[in-house]
């Protein structure tokens, strides 16, 4: 049996590799979209939840929309709201 010696040095870039691959998971969730106006196919995909758990969020008030030509348009930060009240 082959004995290795472990280093703090190979810890600490252990260490610095765990964050990093932490960070680039949590960070999709946490990631602010860089418009203020998301499309209904965008906060689907930024919530995870079909069209009809996001339409029954709009009918049931929790989630704020405006309608222009057909295409529903939802606030970022209605969106962080709902999500950082925990209610959904």
């Amino acid at each position: 049996m082959a004995v290795e010696i472990i280093t703090k040095e190979d810890l600490n870039q252990f260490r610095l590799q765990l964050l990093e691959d932490l960070k680039q998971f949590i960070s999709p969730v946490q990631s602010k979209p860089t418009k203020q106006w998301l499309k209904t196919s965008e906060v689907r995909k930024l919530l995870g939840i079909s069209i009809g758990t996001l339409q029954n969020l709009r009918i049931g008030g929790k989630l704020r929309a405006s309608k222009i030509g057909g295409i529903h348009y939802h606030w970022f930060e209605d969106i962080d709201r709902l999500m950082n009240s925990g209610r959904a």
